[in-house]
């Protein structure tokens, strides 16, 4: 396959003449624009958002037509599409084609790569026919910003363009400020966007090429910005507005993304953009991903939160887990989040038939169109004296609490100080003190001897909430019974020395049942869905109660695992609990490790990983990390690592590491600091949205970035170099 004389024609033209043979040029005033939704014509035409998904009560898979893409389809009657993104300079055409087939040997069905220019472009030609050399089918899509021309040209070449309407044409992100404060000012730019567009759409029609209109939340165009603001709602009607320009060229093979560094922002961005498919008639396919990920577990636990909770919904025909290491690594998560998703739709199995039917029937009434957690009341739970320092602290943290199951045999004279450490505490002189990411209450699965109660009490003196099964209460003062509610409604005493209970609800009691949570007055609930019924439509059903009755308790989700596996933990969890807690549903999150394969520390802090993903309780350094790509102008992975390890200490604190600026310091949306590869070996520093400090060499920039994370009065030192700087002090 050879580039044709007509295209290179056509590539060499003026800006303002992209006509192609065969093509009609459109003005904006041909496009059968979608109405305003700012005017209400919307709601006028085709009346209110009504749904987001086939059903609240059932997982069944939204229904879309069928996009081509070389060998392989997008859309409902076909298996999900599992993709990555390679991270060679793709004009280094044997790198990329042996990463490519590295992919593919993998199990991935299609790979993205990078076109910043002609040279890419030209390429994207030999790659293409290199792979076909080879024996690989796989189809390729471009990654296109900018550059409306250089799109004309790897159209030839590749299966699949992917444009983000924010910088394909619409792309003065100088973040200067630009304001639209009327609906004619906003339209009146879409002339430049039509003309701009349409003949990329009008060329990927004539050849069958797929396209993703894949909308970030970092990258939306300062028209957009000004006029929706930094919003889901932006996002939207950012990508409609151009799928309006391709639909009037009768250009229907293409998908949706709607991609963002944070989850929640994530998930409503994808649920406003199908509830508007749905009233407008639309079918398209939807590419999910939560964009600038970052690594390890951390990664994979946002991702699976933002994924999972989509997957579990029924949306998403793609999927692209972005990380921040080699392309190969991202299958597994991948892979495992379209199968933990496949084993809960309704048409899966008898089995899951029977789960989501044997939920009592209830009617969901969360507002998909915007996020509101619902806060339980903690407020004085546990408190104790505030006038003495080290016993201030409560049962439960407002912002998102943990509670973790600890054995009594560990609180020994010998490991009592390793425990306290385990569970987050400081420890001096064998004495805990409260820390950042200190778990909130425990629950003892067994009773220490009644010598070591000491060290249970010295967490007692903290405001630490220590829970007793009632069945093992022996009278110890100051305690938490549990016990089941069913339990509870039958005998709702407190045994000798509890001063509250907390019951176990599990998704299966009747609308009676939980009305006498109000009468038994728990401090708070543990929600742990009954195997017999589907967790996620289990869990949603409770929630529902509690707020038809007007009910604070605060809940704790109660998760059980089996696993031996960190990643398919993280995957679990922020598949299972994320899609609660991306709802605003939950205060919280106890593991209880079944295996006995994770340290008492690690389930810790995967328990405060999962509450900083979805945005409650900050207890670290947030990162947001883009995954690399032949644009990276410096070794992503190990830079990322530098400074993780230099800043990773500073919770409420976002550090953005971007490879480079095509997407602009936009998808830094989230951060105050970026850290932006600009030239090679060079790296510019952000503070928010503007630069501050240019052309830094890569070897002197992690410390500049700590320079300016101090003059802006957000750093603090690591606490292990001040005890390593007491402990020289004693010994002098």
């Amino acid at each position: 396959m050879k580039f044709s004389n007509v295209a290179i024609v056509a590539v060499c033209l003026p800006s303002a003449v992209y006509g192609f043979a065969g093509m009609t040029m459109k003005a904006a005033s041909d496009i059968l624009w979608t109405p305003s939704i700012k005017s209400g014509a919307r709601d006028e035409q085709f009346g209110p958002i009504t749904q987001y998904c086939p059903s609240l009560n059932q997982a069944m898979r939204r229904k879309t037509r069928t996009v081509t893409c070389g060998p392989i389809k997008f859309g409902s009657e076909h298996p999900i599409v599992k993709q990555t993104m390679g991270t060679t300079d793709t004009s280094d055409v044997d790198a990329t084609i042996e990463q490519v087939m590295r992919c593919a040997d993998k199990g991935f069905d299609l790979v993205r790569i990078t076109v910043q220019g002609r040279r890419e472009a030209n390429a994207c030609m030999k790659i293409r026919e290199g792979l076909f050399k080879k024996g690989y089918d796989i189809p390729l899509c471009a990654d296109m910003h900018f550059q409306p021309k250089v799109a004309m040209m790897v159209a030839e070449a590749l299966e699949k363009i992917r444009i983000n309407p924010g910088n394909f044409a619409d792309g003065r992100k100088d973040f200067d400020e630009h304001v639209y404060d009327t609906e004619d000012d906003f339209t009146k730019e879409r002339e430049y966007l039509t003309e701009a567009f349409t003949p990329l759409v009008e060329k990927c029609r004539d050849l069958n090429r797929a396209m993703r209109i894949g909308t970030n939340h970092g990258s939306l165009s300062s028209r957009v910005l000004s006029f929706y603001g930094d919003t889901p709602r932006g996002m939207v009607e950012s990508a409609i507005e151009f799928a309006d320009i391709a639909r009037a060229s009768d250009y229907h093979n293409f998908v949706f993304s709607m991609k963002a560094s944070n989850p929640l922002v994530m998930v409503q961005a994808y649920r406003l953009l199908a509830a508007e498919q749905y009233r407008l008639g639309w079918d398209y396919p939807l590419h999910l991903g939560v964009t600038e990920a970052g690594e390890g577990e951390d990664g994979r636990m946002k991702s699976a939160i933002g994924i999972g909770t989509l997957l579990a919904d029924g949306l998403g025909d793609t999927v692209r887990v972005s990380l921040t290491e080699d392309p190969e690594f991202e299958y597994e998560p991948c892979d495992r989040l379209i199968s933990i998703s496949g084993e809960t739709l309704y048409s899966s199995s008898d089995e899951q038939k029977t789960k989501q039917d044997a939920v009592e029937p209830y009617i969901d009434t969360r507002d998909f169109q915007s996020y509101s957690r619902r806060r339980g009341d903690v407020e004085g739970l546990g408190e104790v004296d505030p006038e003495q320092p080290r016993l201030s602290g409560t049962w439960l943290n407002p912002d998102g609490s943990v509670v973790t199951p600890v054995s009594g045999e560990m609180f020994t004279k010998e490991n009592a100080q390793y425990l306290y450490s385990a569970l987050g505490f400081k420890v001096s002189l064998g004495m805990p003190f409260r820390d950042i990411a200190s778990v909130d209450s425990i629950l003892l699965t067994s009773l220490p001897a009644d010598d070591d109660w000491v060290y249970v009490k010295r967490l007692q003196e903290l405001g630490v909430g220590i829970i007793i099964p009632k069945e093992l209460n022996a009278g110890q003062e100051g305690v938490i019974s549990m016990t089941t509610l069913k339990d509870a409604i039958a005998d709702s005493s407190l045994p000798n020395g509890a001063v509250r209970n907390t019951v176990i609800i599990d998704g299966t009691e009747s609308l009676d049942e939980l009305e006498q949570l109000e009468k038994i007055n728990p401090a708070f609930v543990f929600l742990k869905v009954d195997d017999s019924v589907s967790t996620l439509h289990g869990a949603r059903r409770v929630f529902e109660h509690l707020k038809a009755t007007e009910n604070l308790v605060p809940v704790i989700h109660y998760y059980t695992t089996k696993t031996d596996d960190k990643n398919e933990l993280a995957l679990q969890m922020g598949s299972q609990l994320g899609s609660l807690l991306a709802d605003g549903n939950g205060d919280g999150v106890m593991i209880q490790d079944l295996s006995g394969s994770f340290e008492l520390d690690y389930l810790r802090t995967t328990s405060f990983s999962l509450l900083q993903g979805c945005r409650m309780r900050s207890t670290k350094t947030e990162f947001v990390s883009c995954p690399s790509c032949g644009r990276t102008l410096f070794d992503l992975q190990e830079t990322t690592a530098k400074i993780q390890d230099a800043t990773g200490h500073l919770p409420g604190v976002t550090v953005a590491v971007m490879g480079c600026i095509v997407n602009g310091p936009g998808e830094m949306a989230d951060a105050d600091f970026g850290y932006v590869g600009t030239l090679p070996g060079m790296v510019d520093l952000y503070y928010g949205k503007e630069v501050v400090k240019k052309s830094i060499p890569n070897a002197e920039a992690v410390g500049e970035l700590i320079n300016l994370i101090k003059d802006y009065g957000m750093w603090k030192d690591k606490e292990e170099e001040e005890s390593e700087a007491a402990e020289e002090l004693v010994v002098a």
